[in-house]
C-alpha cells in the first residue's frame, strides 16, 4: 500500500567500490580509516535522539575517524529531529573544519526488514558526499555484519548515484550499482535480511508493502556470504569521501522521514 508522504516519519552507509570509474573507493571500514570503538561508542556522555520510536546515539569525534576519515559532530547543527519526527543529517563547516553526521540505534534488531524513508532528492548530492543506511557490528565476524544501501557518486559526477552492498564489496557479486537519476523528493529503501538471503529494494515514493512494478527503481537478491546476526546496530550517516570537502563548497542536508523495522517471522 502506498502511504501519503506527509504521514511518514524514518532512520547509514559504509564502503563501496565505484564501478563506473577507474579506481576503487578507499575502504571506510578498514583499520586505517576507522576503529570499532569510535564507530560504535561516541563517548561516555554521548547525545541521543528519539526517532521513529527508537533511541539513537549521535556520533561525535575530536579527531578524524572512519568513515572517510572525517570529523563527526553531535551538534544540533548536524543532527536534529524536527517537530514532524523527521531526522535531519547535515554536513556543515565550522571554524575551517567540515563536520559529518551519524546516528546509531541502541537496539540490535537481527533478521527482518530494515526500511528507510527519504524526503530528500539524493541525485543532487555533491559527488563527494555519501549517504549510508546500513548495519554494522564492532565484532569483525561476517565482515562486521555490514549490509549497505548507499547514495553517492564516489567523487565522480558521471558515476551512478546508488548501490546495494553485502560486504566485502571487493567481491563483484556483492555490489550492485544503479541510478536514482531523477529528482525524486521521496524514496523508500529497504533490505530484508534472512538466514539464506538479503533482498534489497529502492522505490519511488513511500511504501510499507509491495509496490506497483512501475515504482521499483532497483532490486536485488544476495544469496552468498549472508551474515548471521550478532550485536549489529542500524545506522544512518552522511559523510565525505576521503574527508575531502564538497566540490562546490556548500553544506549538505538529507532528511529521513521514517525508519521501520519488521522482525522476520
Amino acid at each position: 500500500m502506498r502511504k501519503n508522504a506527509a504521514t511518514l516519519i524514518a532512520g547509514s552507509i559504509v564502503v563501496a567500490a565505484s564501478l563506473s570509474c577507474c579506481g576503487k573507493v578507499p575502504d571506510a571500514s578498514s583499520p586505517s580509516n576507522d576503529s570499532a570503538i569510535t564507530r560504535s561508542s561516541p563517548g561516555p556522555d554521548f547525545r541521543t535522539v528519539q526517532f521513529s520510536g527508537y533511541e539513537w546515539k549521535v556520533k561525535s569525534s575530536e579527531g578524524r575517524v572512519g568513515p572517510g576519515p572525517n570529523y563527526f559532530s553531535d551538534s544540533l547543527d548536524n543532527v536534529t529531529v524536527d517537530g514532524q519526527g523527521q531526522l535531519h543529517l547535515r554536513i556543515t563547516k565550522r571554524n575551517g573544519r567540515w563536520f559529518c553526521a551519524e546516528v546509531i540505534s541502541r537496539l540490535s534488531f537481527g533478521y527482518g526488514t530494515y526500511r528507510f524513508y527519504l524526503r530528500s532528492a539524493v541525485n543532487n548530492l555533491n559527488p563527494q558526499v555519501v549517504l549510508g543506511m546500513f548495519t554494522w557490528d564492532d565484532d569483525p565476524a561476517y565482515n562486521h555484519r555490514e549490509i549497505d544501501i548507499e547514495m553517492s557518486r564516489w567523487g565522480h559526477a558521471s558515476n551512478k548515484d546508488a548501490q546495494f552492498v553485502l560486504q566485502p564489496y571487493t567481491k563483484a557479486r556483492n555490489i550492485v550499482r544503479f541510478s536514482i537519476s531523477t529528482a525524486l523528493q521521496t524514496t523508500t529503501h529497504s533490505f530484508t535480511w534472512k538466514p539464506e538471503s538479503v533482498f534489497c529494494q529502492s522505490l519511488a515514493g513511500h511504501y510499507d508493502a509491495p509496490p506497483e512494478p512501475g515504482f521499483i527503481i532497483q532490486q536485488h537478491l544476495f544469496t552468498q556470504g549472508v551474515p548471521r546476526p550478532g550485536e549489529e546496530n542500524a545506522r544512518i550517516n552522511l559523510w565525505l569521501m576521503v574527508g575531502a570537502p564538497p566540490s562546490d563548497g556548500k553544506e549538505q542536508e538529507v532528511i529521513i522521514s521514517k525508519f521501520e523495522f519488521v522482525k522476520l517471522q
